[in-house]
């Protein structure tokens, strides 16, 4: 109790209340402390645990996932992402090694239970495995492509780029289902091989035909030719769009087109046809000694000191032939420019080591058959301007000078490659054509 004086009269008052009374009259409650609050960890926290190396680098920026949606579910790429996995051995690779079964089931489980943990898990997965599966597609298959360069061959590009270029894409759902990554030729037919549409024979020549396309990069922006020695057909394609065609005549089995990769880099008008040397022993020698050099007179031929146009021609008759047919010698034989040469009005080089071009040839009849492996290698157009026009952006008569031998520089440098392509989608199935080099088998067989 406390003692208060009021006048003369102690009253005795409760403590509480004498407390309360000798505080000030403004002295207000003292205020609750505020909400502690609560951290949600960003999507970039969250990935931390899961993300390392390259797969980090490329989510650091990113404050979305790329495969899974803010409602818990999963874009349509995923799901597909997943299939092309499952069925990896259409492409020739093993499921297995690419995790198929583990990426399936972080996908299902996630798609069961959409806790974050279960989200970000199946993000990871999806990235990994995405970038792993273009990396063993972009590997070289063993088809036998030789390259003239480098830069003509498909590239592995690592984890960051991989997911950064499909990233860009308007719809990934399309980039993954369309396998944009690949060749335009690729996704067709390897949907159809995933799909079982066709028998265990069929199969197979898809499968090699598969590999032999891989070697062949997408070219998203730029011109390229693809010839097809199988079917002997050449397409101009601008990015993955064709934009012309036409039949050529490729090497016969014995003297065969290579499958070969290289740059078209400038046109030769009105050309020699320097023969090669072993059509000088098997044809020109022969008709040399049954003939005369009336045959040579009368096919343009002339036999030179060297391959440089102003080369000085030698008396043929000066020629031991019979040393010639037995290889003992071998001289430098052309073929004038004229209505009758070879190569035609123009030929179109590419280095390579097998002395072979894209030129116009004067036997128009030839492109006519269906069968057109007939040449000792080279290969013949059927429309050597329309070619020309495209490379060269100008017709050809009006850019040379109509002297033998004029180079004309193509302003770049375009991709060629040539490939041999026995398979092809037909509806709902693989149409498989003719064989002509056998090269099914071989392929089958570095495959195996």
């Amino acid at each position: 109790m406390s003692l208060s004086r009021v006048g003369r009269t102690a009253v005795f008052l409760p403590l509480a209340l004498s407390v309360a009374l000798s505080q000030p009259a403004f002295a207000k409650k003292k205020a609750a402390p505020p909400p502690v609050a609560v951290h949600v960890p960003t999507f970039q926290e969250q990935l931390a645990s899961h993300a390392t190396g390259e797969l980090k680098s490329f989510y650091a920026y990113r404050s979305a996932p790329m495969w899974t949606r803010a409602d818990g579910t999963f874009d349509p790429a995923a799901l597909e992402l997943v299939k092309l996995v499952q069925t990896a051995d259409a492409d020739g690779l093993d499921p297995a090694a690419l995790h198929a079964s583990e990426l399936a089931q972080a996908v299902s489980q996630a798609q069961a239970t959409p806790t974050p943990a279960a989200l970000i898990d199946a993000e990871v997965r999806l990235s990994q495995s995405f970038a792993d599966y273009v990396a063993a597609l972009r590997k070289p298959a063993p088809s036998g492509m030789t390259y003239e360069a480098a830069t003509l061959r498909p590239h592995t590009l690592g984890t960051y780029y991989t997911l950064s270029e499909a990233a860009k894409a308007p719809s990934l759902a399309e980039y993954i289902h369309d396998m944009r990554w690949m060749h335009p030729l690729y996704a067709p037919l390897r949907r159809l091989v995933a799909e079982g549409a066709a028998g265990p024979s069929e199969r197979q020549v898809a499968v090699a035909n598969l590999a032999r396309i891989r070697d062949i990069p997408a070219h998203p922006a730029d011109r390229y030719i693809l010839i097809d020695a199988a079917n002997a057909t050449l397409s101009m394609y601008e990015g993955d769009r064709v934009v012309d065609t036409m039949r050529v005549i490729v090497g016969k089995a014995v003297t065969q087109t290579p499958i070969y990769a290289g740059y078209v880099r400038y046109a030769v008008t009105n050309p020699y046809w320097n023969v090669p040397d072993n059509l000088v022993r098997s044809l020109i020698a022969r008709n040399m000694l049954s003939q005369g050099a009336r045959y040579m007179k009368r096919q343009g031929y002339e036999v030179v000191d060297g391959w440089e146009p102003d080369a000085a021609a030698l008396d043929p008759n000066s020629i031991d032939w019979h040393a010639v047919q037995r290889g003992d010698i071998e001289p430098h034989v052309r073929q004038l420019p004229g209505p009758i040469n070879s190569m035609g009005k123009v030929k179109y080089e590419f280095p390579n080591v097998y002395g072979i071009y894209l030129h116009d040839t004067p036997e128009k009849d030839l492109l006519e058959k269906d069968v057109r492996q007939l040449s000792n290698g080279c290969i013949r157009l059927e429309d050597a301007n329309r070619l020309g026009r495209w490379l060269l952006g100008g017709d050809l008569a009006a850019i040379s000078k109509g002297a033998p031998e004029q180079k004309v520089d193509l302003p770049q440098p375009v991709p060629l490659y040539i490939t041999y392509l026995t398979a092809h989608p037909d509806g709902d199935r693989i149409a498989v054509s003719s064989d002509p080099y056998a090269h099914d088998r071989q392929t089958l067989a570095a495959l195996d």
